[in-house]
């Protein structure tokens, strides 16, 4: 189950910064471009570095820096984009799941 949460969480992840990108850009297609291309680099950054199946396994402060970055800078997307409750809520969520990852050994 607790996977399964991280799964939501990363997927939450995307979409948060995806809000961000669309919120900020300042026309059409600027708006378009961060709304797709932010998201879409958050998922290659995770994807190569943090993630279980990640092409490019990291340890220790890096595992764990690449992995505060990839679930840190949504919240700030967030906060930024004006959505501060959910921004607070979301890394509650983020580290609760993370120390129970720790506990369970996942």
């Amino acid at each position: 189950m607790n996977l399964a949460l991280r799964f939501v969480l990363e997927m939450f992840a995307l979409g948060a910064v995806a809000y961000w990108g669309f919120k900020y850009g300042k026309d059409g297609i600027f708006k378009w471009s961060m709304a797709i291309g932010a998201p879409a680099l958050l998922a290659v950054v995770w994807g190569v570095f943090g993630s279980p199946k990640a092409v490019m396994k990291l340890t220790g402060t890096l595992h764990f820096t690449v992995e505060v970055l990839a679930f840190g800078l949504p919240a700030l997307a967030l906060y930024f984009a004006g959505k501060q409750n959910l921004a607070f809520i979301y890394m509650i969520v983020v580290i609760i799941n993370r120390i129970l990852m720790f506990i369970w050994n996942q």
